[in-house]
């Protein structure tokens, strides 16, 4: 969205922000909340010459670490337990804010018994979000059964209510005989042991729900098993399997899978339900996991990727909401908060009601509280799959890949609008049926190599990503029509074939701007591996492919240990050495 978010009618938003306030009470002074409006000029970073990401699969290990000083923050804390253990450490200090995060159950559509909606729409029947929530997570997460997490300023719990799916959070308990009913009014029968069989007379498979292994995500474990065992009593042969993270990414990827356990952390913008459950979304390694393919819901996805105004956003978005309520392709579960653990030892830290402490700003502006110079350690609670930026997929990856390429734009943090970054400014043209974006880059920027950061390093990033459908970056280019830059007066010049109020977010945030001296040479970019491929910086130092413009640059990586990066003195926002 662009500008302030409204909360006008919105009440479950805005008990969501009561609630990080109040969360901001509850474990110390949120030292973020005083200002209205970020200003970039303040900072001055990254503060720190080295940053090891360690890789710290289990969690009893990172909250040791974290307790004798092994380890300086610590995300994505969720289980109640060690949230109790980690307030009473007097060395630790706690964050938690509202999230974009939103757990889901995820059904392939593309075969049967799944592509069966009657299936689906009993399956959803039979989670109780309450008691999940209340027993897993002891109150740290909101039951989620819209899309969209409530504090999206385009979740319409309104016009979802009216749903199937969205039953299970207005009080009425989910329940084996209206999943029955469904079944039973559409058709299916069971046989004499209990099982199901079609309306045609088929028998079903037996399902799989992939998830990770417990030791990665007990409470995605816990759920595909709690599923699992509901879709047995409703006559479903079903089982959990747990598999290692990469090859159940691996398997989804290509659909080879009958339901499994996802989570996303969403953005400020509602198509991303375009690229979720659009059918033209459904690609190996797209987001569309579910391979839903309707028509009615790909017309209301692209009345909402293409509104040309904000009114026009929220009609489509509701739209979309309701049909996917009855269509089920997924089954949402809750929306987690943000929860951090920070060692007290450091000064600089940055925190909002929307940002808990492990955010990028902390991560430039961190100093020692003893005015010495040392590593920054942050955990990453699994293991890096890839650094391939064109392919990767996992938030682990690009809680790396982060530090490494920037944007043209970014967004403020307290306000949610949009913030220069790599653009100093931008506009917007609108005529008839096609909106051309402008752009211009910030003065004097190099790549962390040393060599000039110019608008034809731009250009090439989006041409190479729309020329070779780029999966993972598909939905930001798709309508790009042509690309021209003046280097000299460092301007990009962004020509889309239609018009879309979100076309500005997906080339500003949604586009990588990589290096041409690294991606002209990229001999097959699927099986491009940055990190092996050696490359000299113009001072004669040794780095890898992995080169961008942000703070921190890529120097190694242990398989099972950590990820080393050092400060980018090149960086737009490094004015010196500020120790």
């Amino acid at each position: 969205m662009l500008g302030v978010i409204e909360f006008t009618g919105r009440s479950k938003i805005i008990i969501k922000i009561i609630m990080a306030f109040a969360a901001a009470a509850f474990f110390g002074t949120n030292r973020g909340f005083a200002a209205e409006k970020f200003d970039l000029s303040e900072y001055d970073g990254p503060r720190m010459k080295d940053l090891y990401y360690v890789i710290t699969r289990d969690m009893d290990a990172a909250l040791l670490a974290m307790s004798t000083g092994k380890l300086d923050v610590l995300s994505d804390i969720y289980r109640p337990v060690d949230i109790e253990r980690l307030r009473a450490d007097n060395g630790v200090e706690l964050s938690m804010a509202a999230s974009f995060h939103g757990f889901f159950l995820t059904f392939n559509t593309r075969k049967f018994p799944w592509d069966q909606k009657a299936l689906r729409q009993a399956a959803s029947r039979l989670v109780d979000r309450r008691k999940w929530a209340r027993d897993l997570f002891s109150g740290y997460c909101e039951p989620m059964s819209t899309f969209l997490p409530a504090i999206s300023p385009f979740c319409d719990a309104d016009e979802g209510s009216r749903g199937l799916v969205p039953l299970r959070v207005t009080g009425q308990s989910p329940g084996l005989d209206e999943a029955r009913r469904i079944l039973e009014k559409a058709g299916w029968t069971w046989n004499r042991s209990g099982w199901l069989v079609a309306p045609d007379g088929r028998e079903l498979p037996a399902t799989e729900i992939l998830c990770p292994p417990s030791s990665v995500a007990a409470t995605s474990t816990e759920i595909a098993a709690l599923f699992a065992e509901a879709l047995n009593t409703l006559g479903v042969p079903t089982e959990a399997e747990p598999l290692d993270f990469q090859t159940m990414l691996a398997r989804i990827d290509v659909g080879d899978f009958d339901a499994c356990t996802n989570a996303w952390t969403m953005s400020r913008d509602p198509d991303v339900l375009f690229a979720f459950y659009h059918s033209s979304m459904d690609v190996e390694g797209g987001y569309n996991m579910s391979g839903i393919s309707d028509r009615e819901l790909d017309e209301a996805l692209s009345e909402l990727r293409y509104a040309p105004d904000e009114s026009a956003a929220r009609g489509a978005s509701s739209r979309a909401q309701k049909i996917l309520a009855e269509l089920c392709p997924v089954i949402p579960l809750y929306s987690r908060y943000s929860i951090s653990a920070m060692s007290k030892n450091w000064d600089g830290v940055f925190e909002t009601d929307r940002n808990t402490s492990d955010n990028f700003i902390t991560m430039i502006s961190m100093t020692s509280r003893d005015g010495g110079e040392r590593p920054i350690y942050w955990n990453i609670p699994e293991e890096i799959r890839t650094l391939n930026p064109l392919v990767s997929s996992t938030a682990y990856d690009w809680t790396v890949l982060g530090t490494v390429y920037d944007t043209l734009l970014s967004v403020d943090p307290y306000t949610f609008e949009d913030m220069p970054w790599l653009a100093e400014k931008w506009s917007i043209e609108t005529s008839g049926d096609r909106s051309v974006l402008n752009f211009t880059l910030r003065g004097g920027m190099l790549w962390q190599d040393g060599r000039p950061l110019t608008v034809e390093d731009v250009a090439y990033s989006i041409q190479f990503i729309k020329d070779n459908d780029v999966p993972r970056f598909f939905d930001s280019v798709k309508d790009v029509e042509s690309v021209e830059f003046d280097k000299d007066a460092r301007t990009l010049r962004v020509t889309m074939s239609n018009v879309s109020y979100w076309h500005l977010h997906n080339i500003g945030g949604g586009v990588l701007v990589m290096p041409k001296h690294i991606l002209e040479n990229v001999p097959e970019w699927r099986a491009w591996q940055p990190t092996n491929r050696p490359h000299m910086a113009l001072d004669g130092t040794e780095l890898t492919e992995l080169i961008g413009s942000g703070p921190f640059t890529f120097r190694e990586s242990r398989t099972g240990e950590y990820v080393h990066m050092t400060r980018n003195e090149n960086y737009f926002l490094f004015r010196g050495d500020t120790r």
